[in-house]
């Protein structure tokens, strides 16, 4: 069996990934580190993961908006904590204006300082929250639920694309509430909608859970994830909601009026998922032959190729393909109509056959003159791409059968990629009861070793501490306590030996 890819992901899991990347035409290098050219069919899943996520959000009362790209660096020195947390990070602008150096290039003009510097937006809270100590006065103002789709810049050091880049693009929300309790139960809404969609739209199986202390956003009360397991066994955080009870409120003077007349705080929220996600999809569903595309994310679910030879017969094969296109274009799938794409650029057919298998094409239609004449047309699965004895499974079918199955195809091969990470993640989760037995899993040379699930009581302060430095030293962390835990059986917690009061997933990540 010959892959398309130059790198098994046995053999090399990163260059693997990058590889899926490139034969797929997802992304390439800009020429700034940290920062990718996003190209049309990578862009297309963004704009697919956008469409989807957004009815979504908005299906629960929030509405979009948008906030400046530069924020005053005082508005950020206005909440210690949350500043000290994305200090590292920050890209500043000092100056608006260039001169020439006198050597050919250019340099920021000093006469151009700006009276204070502004940071690209690394996270919107205290630009949001500002507007928020304007638009709130009264408890008839809340609940303040809004979000936006933005890019936003972390200065990264160590950059990998959709995963850890200096630029990424994402939604983010953010709501203000009379009470902690509302506050908590948006939260944790909004948790259990990233998860409905990953699993739904991405057919990534995800963990819902709370983040310990060291791993909450800076200034957050409490942190929740959503994790995701790759291939390889490592973790993904696919997407975090903070509940921020009134921290923010109070550096920037976030306040109501309630029924009784007093002055009271308000609680505030934020959430978000970025274009990580689309680094998520790459490792749970990819395969030595590139990509596979869910079917509800795919810019096309289906690309009909057809197989032309500067014959006088190209021109039948067209229109039997045109009249194709339409007809599956009317079809509806998942909710939506089917999309499908006529390719006819000029390129060998097994070009672009591969070229589609390597980008995820759910669906490749192959029609050559007998197809036409018999009425017929020869179908590729992206899930079942092989067959048993390692060829391409290529299935000629009546086109009529194409039409009345292709809607259940692409839904059952939707679910069967879920299936696929559901039983992949559940897989690699193994429980273990003592810190000897973590070292012996996670030793080195283990191969995919997977999450550990161990019992936890909560250190805070210098003993978290301590924890954090023992999981380092064997380059873990914890993911989260996962939702719906009705009690920890009896038991110490494997760090500190104090009585355990939940359990927690620890693992290697990305």
């Amino acid at each position: 069996m010959k892959h398309a890819l130059p790198v098994t992901r046995e053999a090399d899991f990163s260059a693997w990934y990058q590889s899926v990347i490139a034969e797929a035409d997802l992304a390439e290098e800009s020429g700034v580190r940290g920062c990718m050219v996003i190209r049309p069919w990578g862009y297309g899943i963004w704009e697919r993961i956008q469409r989807l996520l957004d009815d979504r959000i908005k299906a629960t009362g929030h509405e979009n908006c948008y906030f400046p790209l530069f924020i005053p660096l005082s508005y950020f020195e206005k909440e210690a904590e949350h500043v000290e947390g994305f200090a590292k990070e920050m890209a500043v602008v000092t100056h608006h204006r260039l001169i020439g150096d006198g050597k050919g290039g250019l340099t920021p003009d000093p006469a151009a300082k700006l009276e204070e510097p502004l940071v690209v937006r690394p996270t919107s809270e205290m630009v949001i929250g500002s507007a928020f100590a304007r638009w709130i006065q009264s408890w008839r103002d809340l609940p303040v639920l809004i979000n936006q789709w933005a890019n936003v810049v972390r200065w990264e050091m160590r950059t990998r694309m959709f995963l850890r880049t200096s630029e990424f693009l994402w939604q983010e929300g953010h709501t203000a509430h009379a009470s902690a309790d509302e506050a908590r139960e948006e939260t944790l809404r909004m948790l259990e909608v990233y998860r409905e969609f990953s699993e739904t739209c991405l057919a990534v199986h995800v963990v819902t859970g709370e983040k310990p202390e060291n791993e909450r956003f800076p200034g957050a009360v409490a942190t929740y994830s959503i994790e995701a397991m790759m291939q390889d066994g490592k973790a993904l955080q696919a997407g975090t909601s903070h509940f921020l009870g009134t921290n923010f409120a109070s550096a920037q003077n976030i306040r109501f009026q309630n029924t009784s007349g007093e002055f009271e705080l308000a609680n505030t929220t934020s959430w978000g998922v970025s274009t990580r996600m689309i680094g998520a999809v790459i490792m749970v569903h990819g395969d030595d032959d590139g990509l596979r595309v869910p079917p509800a994310i795919a810019p096309w679910q289906v690309v009909i190729v057809p197989m032309l030879r500067d014959q006088p017969e190209d021109d039948a094969i067209v229109a039997y393909c045109r009249d194709l296109q339409k007809e599956l274009a009317g079809l509806s799938t998942l909710g939506e109509p089917v999309r499908a794409l006529l390719d006819l650029k000029p390129a060998k057919v097994a070009t672009k056959r591969w070229g589609w298998v390597k980008k995820g094409a759910p669906v490749v239609i192959e029609v050559g003159g007998r197809d036409v004449a018999g009425g017929n047309v020869s179908v590729i699965r992206r899930d079942r791409l092989y067959r048993e004895d390692g060829k391409l499974n290529s299935a000629v079918m009546p086109r009529g059968e194409l039409i009345d199955t292709l809607s259940v195809m692409l839904a059952e091969m939707q679910g069967g990629l879920l299936a696929q990470s559901t039983e992949a993640l559940r897989a690699q989760v193994a429980p273990v009861d003592d810190w000897s037995a973590v070292e012996s899993h996670f030793a080195e040379g283990r191969r995919n070793p997977g999450w550990l699930d161990v019992r936890w009581s909560k250190p805070t302060g210098a003993t978290l501490d301590k924890v954090v430095e023992r999981l380092k030293a064997l380059k873990l962390t914890i993911r989260n306590a996962p939702l719906g835990q009705t009690g920890c059986d009896d038991g110490p917690c494997i760090f500190t030996g104090e009585p355990a009061v939940e359990r927690v997933l620890i693992g290697r990540a990305y």
